[in-house]
């Protein structure tokens, strides 16, 4: 009796520091991504670091708030109780633009996804 209990709790901790993992991921994702994007970055190049600090599976759109540049990323726990309970996580991080002129929208506007991995 005390065996699945042992094994069940296991893999909640298991769990549990996969998404803490990820989550710490996506955070340091999003910054990467809004400090390229405010020194004059394209779009491509951010979703490029994104996906390089967050994994493949990351997804993340720009925006512009304003004077403000934003990038949010999201991603899926991963790991097999990660696709068992679908845990989504997600972070947002703003930056102003280094550079005059850099927050200005490119042709068809930011606010897109900037893609997302296979």
């Amino acid at each position: 009796m005390a065996l699945p209990s042992v094994v069940f709790l296991l893999a909640m901790l298991l769990a549990g520091s996969a998404a803490g993992v990820m989550q710490l991921r996506v955070e340091e994702a999003a910054r990467g991504g809004a400090r390229a994007l405010a020194r004059g970055a394209a779009a491509g190049e951010v979703g490029g670091i994104v996906r390089q600090l967050a994994g493949e599976t990351a997804a993340s759109t720009v925006a512009l708030d304003g004077e403000w540049l934003r990038v949010t990323v999201s991603g899926r726990v991963p790991g097999a109780v990660g696709s068992l309970i679908p845990w989504t996580l997600s972070a947002s991080a703003w930056a102003r633009p280094e550079t005059p002129g850099a927050a200005q929208p490119v042709p068809g506007g930011w606010g897109f996804p900037l893609g997302t991995g296979t």
